[in-house]
Protein backbone atom coordinates (compact mmCIF):
# COMPACT_ATOMS: atom_id res chain seq x y z
CA UNK A 1 0.00 0.00 0.00
CA UNK A 2 0.81 3.54 -0.68
CA UNK A 3 0.84 5.16 2.56
CA UNK A 4 0.68 8.77 4.00
CA UNK A 5 1.33 10.29 7.53
CA UNK A 6 -0.36 13.27 8.20
CA UNK A 7 1.11 15.29 10.77
CA UNK A 8 -0.43 19.02 11.53
CA UNK A 9 1.96 21.20 13.60
CA UNK A 10 1.57 24.53 15.51
CA UNK A 11 4.58 25.31 17.16
CA UNK A 12 6.20 21.63 17.10
CA UNK A 13 9.97 22.89 15.90
CA UNK A 14 11.12 20.68 19.08
CA UNK A 15 9.80 17.59 18.22
CA UNK A 16 9.39 17.69 14.33
CA UNK A 17 12.23 16.31 13.22
CA UNK A 18 12.81 13.66 15.91
CA UNK A 19 9.20 12.42 15.44
CA UNK A 20 9.66 12.53 11.38
CA UNK A 21 12.88 10.23 11.92
CA UNK A 22 11.34 7.85 14.01
CA UNK A 23 8.86 6.94 11.66
CA UNK A 24 11.07 6.85 9.07
CA UNK A 25 13.81 4.33 10.89
CA UNK A 26 10.42 1.99 11.96
CA UNK A 27 8.44 2.61 8.57
CA UNK A 28 10.88 3.53 5.87
CA UNK A 29 8.35 2.71 3.22
CA UNK A 30 5.51 5.70 4.19
CA UNK A 31 5.41 9.17 3.37
CA UNK A 32 5.03 12.12 5.96
CA UNK A 33 2.85 15.36 5.20
CA UNK A 34 3.39 18.37 7.45
CA UNK A 35 0.84 20.66 7.62
CA UNK A 36 1.70 23.65 9.47
CA UNK A 37 -0.22 26.59 10.78
CA UNK A 38 2.40 29.46 10.18
CA UNK A 39 4.10 28.49 13.32
CA UNK A 40 6.02 31.39 14.98
CA UNK A 41 8.56 29.01 16.11
CA UNK A 42 9.96 28.18 12.46
CA UNK A 43 8.48 24.36 12.80
CA UNK A 44 7.91 24.34 8.96
CA UNK A 45 11.58 25.63 7.81
CA UNK A 46 12.56 22.65 10.04
CA UNK A 47 10.33 20.87 8.06
CA UNK A 48 11.98 22.47 4.36
CA UNK A 49 15.65 21.75 5.77
CA UNK A 50 14.73 18.06 6.12
CA UNK A 51 13.06 17.91 2.62
CA UNK A 52 16.27 18.68 0.62
CA UNK A 53 17.48 15.06 1.16
CA UNK A 54 13.97 13.16 1.54
CA UNK A 55 11.52 13.38 -1.27
CA UNK A 56 9.46 11.32 1.37
CA UNK A 57 8.54 14.57 3.16
CA UNK A 58 5.49 16.72 2.50
CA UNK A 59 5.01 19.94 3.64
CA UNK A 60 2.01 22.24 3.44
CA UNK A 61 2.38 25.72 4.95
CA UNK A 62 -0.99 27.98 5.71
CA UNK A 63 -1.30 31.60 6.54
CA UNK A 64 -2.39 30.77 10.29
CA UNK A 65 -3.51 28.90 13.04
CA UNK A 66 -6.81 27.29 11.31
CA UNK A 67 -7.03 24.32 13.46
CA UNK A 68 -6.37 20.69 13.62
CA UNK A 69 -9.55 19.39 11.54
CA UNK A 70 -9.02 21.64 8.35
CA UNK A 71 -5.29 20.82 8.56
CA UNK A 72 -6.11 17.05 8.10
CA UNK A 73 -8.74 17.66 5.67
CA UNK A 74 -6.04 19.36 3.54
CA UNK A 75 -3.85 16.31 4.30
CA UNK A 76 -6.88 14.51 2.80
CA UNK A 77 -6.97 16.24 -0.46
CA UNK A 78 -3.53 16.13 -0.73
CA UNK A 79 -3.47 12.09 -0.81
CA UNK A 80 -6.17 11.55 -2.44
CA UNK A 81 -4.84 13.76 -5.51
CA UNK A 82 -1.48 11.97 -4.97
CA UNK A 83 -2.51 8.03 -5.17
CA UNK A 84 -2.17 7.36 -1.24
CA UNK A 85 -4.14 4.39 -0.22
CA UNK A 86 -4.63 4.97 3.22
CA UNK A 87 -3.47 7.80 5.69
CA UNK A 88 -2.92 8.33 9.27
CA UNK A 89 -3.74 10.78 11.66
CA UNK A 90 -0.71 11.27 14.04
CA UNK A 91 0.50 14.09 16.65
CA UNK A 92 3.89 15.14 16.23
CA UNK A 93 4.51 15.12 19.88
CA UNK A 94 5.13 11.32 20.56
CA UNK A 95 2.06 10.67 22.52
CA UNK A 96 1.48 8.74 19.42
CA UNK A 97 4.49 6.36 19.64
CA UNK A 98 5.74 5.91 16.11
CA UNK A 99 6.21 1.74 16.79
CA UNK A 100 2.60 1.26 16.55
CA UNK A 101 2.63 2.05 13.40
CA UNK A 102 3.52 -1.59 12.18
CA UNK A 103 0.46 -2.46 13.97
CA UNK A 104 -1.78 -0.16 11.93
CA UNK A 105 -0.85 -1.36 9.11
CA UNK A 106 -1.43 -5.03 9.48
CA UNK A 107 -5.21 -3.87 11.22
CA UNK A 108 -6.38 -2.01 8.34
CA UNK A 109 -6.45 -4.81 5.97
CA UNK A 110 -8.97 -6.16 7.40
CA UNK A 111 -10.82 -2.80 8.11
CA UNK A 112 -10.81 0.68 6.65
CA UNK A 113 -10.54 2.66 10.09
CA UNK A 114 -8.70 2.18 12.79
CA UNK A 115 -8.21 3.45 15.58
CA UNK A 116 -5.75 3.95 18.43
CA UNK A 117 -7.58 3.14 21.45
CA UNK A 118 -6.44 4.29 24.84
CA UNK A 119 -9.75 2.86 26.58
CA UNK A 120 -9.65 -0.89 24.86
CA UNK A 121 -7.51 -2.71 27.91
CA UNK A 122 -8.57 -0.70 30.88
CA UNK A 123 -6.88 2.73 30.62
CA UNK A 124 -3.80 3.13 28.80
CA UNK A 125 -2.41 6.91 29.42
CA UNK A 126 0.49 8.07 30.85
CA UNK A 127 1.65 11.43 32.73
CA UNK A 128 -1.97 13.47 32.95
CA UNK A 129 -3.41 14.67 35.43
CA UNK A 130 -6.68 13.07 37.01
CA UNK A 131 -9.08 15.91 36.09
CA UNK A 132 -7.91 15.61 32.21
CA UNK A 133 -8.22 11.89 32.34
CA UNK A 134 -11.56 11.84 34.21
CA UNK A 135 -12.64 14.46 31.13
CA UNK A 136 -11.28 12.13 28.29
CA UNK A 137 -12.78 8.82 30.01
CA UNK A 138 -16.32 10.69 30.69
CA UNK A 139 -16.19 12.43 27.70
CA UNK A 140 -15.61 9.41 25.83
CA UNK A 141 -18.50 7.44 27.53
CA UNK A 142 -20.86 10.35 26.80
CA UNK A 143 -20.18 10.52 23.48
CA UNK A 144 -20.71 6.20 23.18
CA UNK A 145 -24.03 6.17 24.63
CA UNK A 146 -25.53 9.52 23.00
CA UNK A 147 -24.35 8.71 19.52
CA UNK A 148 -24.39 4.42 20.29
CA UNK A 149 -21.09 4.41 18.48
CA UNK A 150 -19.65 0.88 19.23
CA UNK A 151 -15.85 2.47 19.97
CA UNK A 152 -14.64 3.69 23.37
CA UNK A 153 -11.95 5.96 22.41
CA UNK A 154 -13.86 8.52 19.92
CA UNK A 155 -11.86 10.86 20.62
CA UNK A 156 -8.80 9.54 20.10
CA UNK A 157 -6.74 11.08 17.55
CA UNK A 158 -4.30 8.26 16.13
CA UNK A 159 -6.03 6.53 13.47
CA UNK A 160 -5.28 4.76 10.20
CA UNK A 161 -8.02 5.56 6.99
CA UNK A 162 -8.40 4.08 4.24
CA UNK A 163 -8.58 6.39 0.68
CA UNK A 164 -12.45 4.47 0.39
CA UNK A 165 -13.17 6.37 3.68
CA UNK A 166 -11.80 9.85 2.71
CA UNK A 167 -13.44 8.95 -0.88
CA UNK A 168 -17.08 8.80 0.88
CA UNK A 169 -17.18 11.36 3.14
CA UNK A 170 -18.19 15.23 2.05
CA UNK A 171 -15.11 17.00 4.04
CA UNK A 172 -17.42 20.36 3.07
CA UNK A 173 -19.67 19.41 5.83
CA UNK A 174 -17.60 18.68 8.40
CA UNK A 175 -16.48 21.69 10.61
CA UNK A 176 -15.79 19.98 13.85
CA UNK A 177 -12.21 20.76 15.48
CA UNK A 178 -10.02 19.42 17.46
CA UNK A 179 -11.97 16.05 19.69
CA UNK A 180 -15.24 16.81 18.07
CA UNK A 181 -13.21 16.64 14.52
CA UNK A 182 -12.15 13.06 15.80
CA UNK A 183 -15.85 12.19 16.77
CA UNK A 184 -17.76 13.24 13.39
CA UNK A 185 -15.00 11.12 11.34
CA UNK A 186 -16.27 8.06 13.20
CA UNK A 187 -19.34 9.04 13.18
CA UNK A 188 -19.35 9.91 9.51
CA UNK A 189 -17.53 6.21 8.39
CA UNK A 190 -19.62 4.05 10.91
CA UNK A 191 -23.19 5.87 9.57
CA UNK A 192 -21.80 5.12 5.92
CA UNK A 193 -21.14 1.67 6.56
CA UNK A 194 -17.20 1.46 7.08
CA UNK A 195 -16.30 -1.31 9.47
CA UNK A 196 -14.10 0.38 12.62
CA UNK A 197 -11.61 -0.96 14.39
CA UNK A 198 -9.87 -0.16 17.44
CA UNK A 199 -6.36 -1.65 18.67
CA UNK A 200 -5.04 -0.65 21.87
CA UNK A 201 -2.22 1.79 22.52
CA UNK A 202 -0.29 3.36 24.85
CA UNK A 203 -1.04 7.36 25.11
CA UNK A 204 2.13 9.48 26.39
CA UNK A 205 1.81 12.88 27.70
CA UNK A 206 3.64 15.29 25.18
CA UNK A 207 7.76 15.32 25.53
CA UNK A 208 8.16 19.32 24.64
CA UNK A 209 6.25 21.76 23.75
CA UNK A 210 2.61 23.55 24.67
CA UNK A 211 -0.80 21.39 25.09
CA UNK A 212 -3.55 22.63 22.43
CA UNK A 213 -6.60 21.70 24.82
CA UNK A 214 -8.84 24.47 25.22
CA UNK A 215 -12.25 24.82 26.99
CA UNK A 216 -13.89 25.59 23.20
CA UNK A 217 -12.43 22.62 22.27
CA UNK A 218 -14.54 20.48 24.93
CA UNK A 219 -17.87 22.25 24.35
CA UNK A 220 -17.13 21.58 20.69
CA UNK A 221 -17.47 18.26 21.19
CA UNK A 222 -20.19 18.59 23.50
CA UNK A 223 -22.64 19.41 21.51
CA UNK A 224 -21.06 18.20 18.40
CA UNK A 225 -22.24 14.54 20.29
CA UNK A 226 -26.06 15.94 20.69
CA UNK A 227 -26.33 16.86 17.01
CA UNK A 228 -24.92 13.82 16.07
CA UNK A 229 -27.65 11.80 18.01
CA UNK A 230 -30.52 14.23 16.38
CA UNK A 231 -28.61 13.74 12.93
CA UNK A 232 -29.53 9.56 14.06
CA UNK A 233 -32.96 10.31 15.30
CA UNK A 234 -33.84 12.21 12.02
CA UNK A 235 -32.62 9.29 9.91
CA UNK A 236 -34.60 6.54 11.52
CA UNK A 237 -37.88 8.56 11.08
CA UNK A 238 -37.03 9.20 7.24
CA UNK A 239 -35.98 5.43 6.92
CA UNK A 240 -39.38 4.64 8.90
CA UNK A 241 -41.71 6.73 6.34
CA UNK A 242 -40.04 5.34 3.36
CA UNK A 243 -41.06 1.57 4.61
CA UNK A 244 -44.42 2.49 5.44
CA UNK A 245 -44.55 3.87 1.98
Amino acid sequence: MKVLIIIPTYNERDNIEAIVKKIHEVAPQVDVLVVDDNSPDGTAQVVESLQQDNPWIHLIKRGGKLGLGTAYVEGFHFALKNGYDCVFEMDADFSHNPEDIPRFLEAIKDADLVIGSRYTNGISVVNWPLSRLFLSYFANLYARVVTGLPVKDLTAGYKCIRKEVLEAIDWDEVKADGYGFQIEVNFLAWEKGFRLKEIPIIFVERRAGVSKMSKKIVWEAFWLVLSLRIRRIKKSILELFRRRR
